[in-house]
């Protein structure tokens, strides 16, 4: 592959980005907080892509994106990458977790019972074009259970670990500074396990829906059911200089666990959590996870294979650079065909056996 550099046509560049914003507008701080008042699921994603949970600075992507999910998401790890890491958090365990929704498709009695949560899953999907005419949408109230359910839920996976149900690896423990780090070194094969999970969780919804819905469909090798299904919130705990250790905020994030029976008698999990709230991803994720292991060289669960085509920065980059001048390249091409076009004009045409001399 060759590049040429471009020289002169410098005022059209700038007056072709000029054309692209004039379609955005202005951008205050009045339209961000407005984005992300609306559009809680979006942002969540482009976070989550980004590695960096801001819901500011992730309304304010969008906004100067006109909503371009990659543009956003590469506005974001940029920003990231100029920013300092002051500590890291203590690890948050799944029973620690600030839970608005645990769901289970493969037991219906689980430990601390089903919450629905926050949920479209049983709602008719009706375009309310009653606003177009001027008639705003309004929500019913939620109404308060009688009950709170508990905000602390236990870990599924935990209790069938005690039931025998599923393997219980023996724990690692990591040191903080010792966690291998996706955003500081490259992704090599065969993964960290911490490198895997990091991948899914900052990879691209709408890569990763479209491998896992593959593996589902039968071209995978383990038909997923969801084990356990979680949004909540985890509080940061991080230590002072000082030593003491004090909570930083909470973020949303995404856990799914899907199961299936394993060769070994017992369960197998397959594991995605991401930040925000997008269960989509994680069922997915979760997918590839369990079928990765044994997945032949090539195929859409082959752990190399989808960690590597669902990264949305690397992968929407590759796909618009294909905009950029290749004229060398094409010229390359050219001459080619012209050479061969040229050889075939001067070879004269076969005989025909009736055009053959007695």
């Amino acid at each position: 592959m060759a590049y040429v550099a471009t020289r002169g046509g410098e005022r059209a560049i700038e007056q072709s980005e000029r054309l692209y914003r004039a379609e955005l507008g202005q951008i205050d701080a009045g339209r961000v907080q407005e984005l992300r008042k609306a559009l809680p699921m979006l942002i969540d994603r482009v976070m989550g892509e980004a590695s960096l949970y801001e819901p500011d600075l992730a309304a304010l992507a969008l906004a100067q994106s006109g909503g371009d999910l990659y543009e956003a998401v590469l506005l974001l790890r940029a920003w990231r990458t100029t920013q300092p890491r002051l500590g890291i958090a203590a690890p948050v365990m799944q029973d620690q977790l600030f839970t608005h929704r645990r769901i289970s498709a493969a037991f219906k009695d689980i430990p601390g019972g089903q919450i629905l949560g926050p949920s479209l899953d049983y709602a008719h999907r009706l375009l309310a074009t009653d606003v177009l005419q001027g008639r705003p949408y309004s929500p019913a109230p939620v109404e308060p259970a009688p009950t709170p359910a508990p905000a602390l839920q236990p870990s599924l996976a935990a209790w069938q670990k005690a039931q025998g149900l599923v393997a219980d690896p023996a724990r690692a423990e990591v040191a903080p500074d010792d966690i291998p780090d996706l955003t500081r070194e490259p992704l090599l094969f065969p993964a960290k396990r911490a490198h895997t999970l990091q991948s899914l969780a900052r990879a691209d919804t709408g890569g990763m829906l479209a491998l896992g819905y593959s593996a589902m469909r039968g071209y995978g090798n383990a038909h997923p059911t969801v084990n356990e299904l979680r949004l909540a919130e985890a509080e940061l705990r991080v230590r002072h200089p000082r030593g003491t250790e004090f909570s930083a905020g909470r973020v949303k994030v995404s856990q799914a666990e899907v199961t299936s029976k394993g060769r070994s008698g017992l369960l197998e999990l397959g594991f995605c959590a991401t930040l925000g709230w997008n269960e989509v991803k994680v069922i997915s994720g979760a997918t590839l996870d369990l079928n990765a292991p044994g997945a032949s060289k090539g195929s859409p669960v082959e752990e190399e294979f989808f960690l590597y085509h669902t990264e949305p920065v690397e992968a929407s980059g590759f796909c618009i650079h294909f905009k950029l001048p290749h004229y060398v390249t094409f010229q390359s091409s050219l001459d080619a065909l012209r050479g061969a076009k040229a050889t075939a004009d001067k070879t004269p045409a076969p005989i025909q056996p009736e055009q053959v001399p007695a």
